[in-house]
């Protein structure tokens, strides 16, 4: 694959706004979980989650516009006018650009509250404006209205993997030469509705009889996810003259052992979608210098990821970091993972894996526990989703 360029990032993560709060997050090894306090939590089994704190949307959006977006919109746009500024570029130059965001559940709030309008006041009088940020499209939408992009604009809802799967739309179109500049990344939105929802299906992390709750991926103790929210969004160019790193291979695959709600048994479909990367990237598995994990603190994604690490590499697994215990899971965790991996090779560092202690004894693999100095060219990112969608990819240092 020819290479692409990302030449601006934005964040609007818990712990950080901006690349600079979050590229000082991972060095300090600081984990943003913390107590849910959007909504009352208490007759639930999980309490924690990846918040968005201090974020003050008027910053980045107008007043008049402001009112017409949602909280999902708010991060969106905001990540988008933070990943321009950072790569030095004024929209107005940029009218082909498009514009390709993954979430995995998109703005469920707002359905509820234009679905509880019409239920109490009828289909006539519920606010227009509310049912048109229902859609889950509407994030990206707004990213192109308020900069003119006139390129396309697509959104992809893939659970977990939603964030890389637009990213790997985006860069097979600036290969293609369809746009020369595209926005990129993932959007999430902590909900009540989605988390209580996820709590009784007991796919979130909760405290038990030996630990507290958190997020611990890899970690013998997890026993589930932290649910994540804000906004990661990257600046992806054919032509860079200055980039964290680049997009070099993209591999895709399905486990047809998961369900609807679950992960799969099959770590064979997971090597088959990373070796696909590696090898869209021209390169041999030997050439990777580390992985940036997909594990989520679930025990049976993380081992099955595990799994396939081990089928793929053999013994020799590169260092892997896992990022999740930092902010979360789903499609916003899922595009600052992808965020670590690029600031990983720029700085040349691996960031310690927040929440892991100590893993299986059956796991022979090296989780990094601390922050430290390493030559990286190559890093494979990979993202599993329930539902058996896989998606990895490879961040090489240089353009060629």
């Amino acid at each position: 694959m020819t290479r692409v360029g990302i030449t601006g990032i934005g964040v609007v993560a818990p712990g950080a706004i901006g690349i600079d709060a979050f590229r000082a997050q991972l060095a300090g090894g600081r984990s943003a979980i913390s107590e849910v306090d959007r909504f009352d939590s208490s007759a639930m089994s999980a309490h924690k989650a990846g918040v968005v704190r201090d974020f003050k949307a008027r910053e980045f959006i107008p007043p008049m516009k402001l009112r017409r977006m949602n909280t999902l919109s708010r991060y969106a746009v905001a990540a988008a006018q933070l990943a321009l500024r950072d790569a030095g570029l004024d929209p107005s130059a940029l009218g082909d650009t498009g514009v390709a965001l993954g979430t995995s559940f998109g703005p469920v709030q707002t359905s509820v509250e234009y679905m509880q309008e019409y239920v109490e006041k009828g289909a006539s009088l519920a606010p227009p404006q509310l049912f048109a940020e229902s859609v889950a499209n509407a994030p990206g939408s707004h990213i192109a209205i308020e900069n003119d992009f006139r390129g396309f604009n697509v959104t992809i809802t893939q659970r977990e993997s939603s964030a890389l799967a637009a990213v790997m739309y985006a860069a097979s179109q600036i290969v293609k030469g369809t746009v020369s500049t595209a926005i990129v990344g993932g959007v999430e939105e902590l909900n009540e509705m989605i988390f209580s929802v996820l709590d009784h299906l007991g796919a979130l992390a909760h405290a038990n009889g030996t630990s507290g709750e958190d997020a611990r991926p890899f970690d013998a103790r997890r026993n589930g996810l932290i649910f994540g929210e804000g906004s990661a969004v990257l600046v992806a160019q054919r032509e860079a003259a200055r980039a964290y790193g680049y997009l070099a291979g993209f591999g895709i695959a399905r486990d047809t052992t998961a369900s609807l709600s679950n992960w799969g048994e099959d770590p064979g479909a997971v090597a088959t979608a990373m070796k696909a990367a590696i090898d869209d990237a021209e390169l041999a598995p030997h050439e990777i210098d580390a992985v940036y994990a997909s594990a989520n603190s679930t025990r049976r994604a993380d081992r099955l990821e595990y799994l396939a690490l081990q089928a793929l590499f053999g013994e020799r697994i590169p260092p892997v970091v896992a990022t999740k215990g930092y902010f979360g899971e789903y499609a916003a965790g899922g595009g600052l993972q992808l965020v670590a991996a690029l600031v990983a090779v720029h700085d040349q560092v691996v960031h310690a894996s927040a929440g892991y202690g100590s893993g299986d004894s059956d796991m022979r693999i090296e989780v990094t526990s601390k922050g430290r100095a390493a030559e990286l060219r190559h890093v494979l990112v990979n993202s599993l989703s329930a539902g058996g969608g896989i998606v990895c990819a490879v961040i090489s240092r240089e353009a060629a």
